[in-house]
């Protein structure tokens, strides 16, 4: 049976954040959505996905661009980029962690 909060929409903060975090999206649409705002963003190529990671305010995911294009390929420079979005897939914030070559060894980097 519902209770009366559910009956008359009348509910508190607590039960309004029980209510989003039980309607969560998935990683699969967090991270589809961080490529495309990060895309449109930078106007840059997206390369791969390095990371993707729940917390409390929302999602933070780890996109790797290709900001330098360069023949051969290998000779590329890419950058990791993270990207923090809401629980309603809302970019929060992006910044650049690192540039690098993508024949780059990544010996010391955690």
């Amino acid at each position: 049976m519902a209770s009366v909060s559910q009956r008359t929409g009348n509910s508190s903060p607590g039960q309004a954040a029980r209510l989003r975090r039980s309607s969560r999206v998935d990683a699969g649409v967090v991270t589809r959505e961080a490529l495309r705002q990060i895309a449109d963003i930078t106007g840059r190529p997206v390369d791969t996905v390095s990371a993707v990671e729940r917390n409390d305010d929302g999602w933070r995911v780890e996109v790797e661009l290709v900001e330098l294009e360069r023949v051969p390929s290998t000779t590329n420079i890419l950058a990791t980029y993270e990207v923090t979005l809401d629980d309603d897939c809302s970019l929060l914030a992006y910044r650049r962690l690192r540039r690098y070559h993508r024949n780059a060894a990544e010996e010391g980097w955690s």
